[in-house]
Formats: structure tokens, C-alpha cells, sequence
């Protein structure tokens, strides 16, 4: 059962503020590789997209002399941190199952190993897969970050993973009543 979806997500105030700064196209193109690969490693597909949609919704803007500084925001950036917290405060607000909250948050949290310590870390299934899927997205210097997508466009893309989601969804619940 959804009790969100990316549409509702995606109209928020708090979302579409979010997502601007760090990259709407970027947001919609790694949903769109995480339903991919949820499919592949048979993992929930609404959990992956929203957790891929608002992967990045905790970036800081990092700016030196009026110009983006990608040095600075490698070496001192924690917007995984950030982004779980209000991804997950934004989820329950609209309303999201508070399980499925938590764990597209942790999912959020973990998708970069930019802020943790050195080391080994063994991600779950949904966390690898939102790690996977930004990484498919990214572009040298951040660039990823910049790409455009006009707003008509955005949301055709997003109801359009919304039905891709539902069908899937529904599909599911047919396999185990049969």
C-alpha cells in the first residue's frame, strides 16, 4: 500500500525548495534509476524512489568568491544528514507510514560516503540501491547538480514513475492473493 506518492511528494513547498537547490533533474533522473534498480534487486520500488527522488535535499550551498567551490563542498559537505532529516519530517508530515519514513530516510543518510569515517560499511539492499542510483547520475565536478528540466516536463516524468510505482505495486498484491 502507498501512502504517499511522488507527486505528493513533489508539490510540497518544503520539496520543490529543496530540490531546486540541489538539482531537480538530477532528483527525477536518479528516481528514475532507482526504480531500475529496485526491479533488479527486488526491493520495494516506492521506497527507492522517494529515498532517490529526495536523496539530496540536505545540500548546503557551497560558494567561494560568488562561484560554486565542489573542492569545499567535498571535504566539508554532511547533506546526507541533513537531507534524512527533513526527507523523513517532510514524510510524515504528508502523511508516509512512519516504518517507511525511517527507512527512506536511513536510505538518504547512507547514500554517500562522503562524511563517514574510512572503513568498511555494509549498506542494506535499499541503501546500496540509492547509492547506486545517484552514482549512476553523477556528472564530474558536480555538474549533475545544474542540469535543467523544464517544470512540464519535471512533473510528466514524475507522475509518469507515480504509474510505473502503482502498477508494479499492484501487481505485487495480485502475485500474493493468486
Amino acid at each position: 500500500m502507498r501512502y504517499v506518492t511522488l507527486a505528493d511528494v513533489f508539490a510540497h513547498p518544503v520539496a520543490q525548495k529543496y530540490l531546486k537547490r540541489s538539482g531537480i533533474a538530477h532528483a527525477i533522473a536518479t528516481a528514475y534509476h532507482a526504480y531500475r534498480l529496485a526491479l533488479q534487486y527486488g526491493v520495494n520500488v516506492d521506497l527507492a524512489t522517494k529515498a532517490a527522488l529526495l536523496h539530496d535535499i540536505g545540500h548546503y550551498e557551497w560558494y567561494a568568491n560568488g562561484t560554486w567551490d565542489y573542492e569545499q563542498y567535498k571535504q566539508n559537505d554532511i547533506h546526507a544528514i541533513k537531507g534524512a532529516e527533513r526527507a523523513h519530517k517532510l514524510l510524515i508530515r504528508l502523511g508516509e507510514h512512519p516504518k517507511n519514513a525511517k527507512e527512506i530516510a536511513l536510505a538518504i543518510l547512507l547514500h554517500t560516503d562522503s562524511y563517514l569515517p574510512e572503513g568498511e560499511f555494509k549498506r542494506k539492499p535499499l541503501q546500496t540501491i540509492i547509492k547506486l542510483a545517484d552514482e549512476a547520475d553523477e556528472e564530474p565536478g558536480g555538474k549533475h547538480h545544474y542540469r535543467k528540466i523544464d517544470e512540464t516536463l519535471a512533473w510528466k516524468k514524475i507522475k509518469q514513475l507515480d504509474e510505473l510505482v502503482d502498477r508494479k505495486m499492484h501487481h505485487e498484491r495480485l502475485d500474493d492473493i493468486i
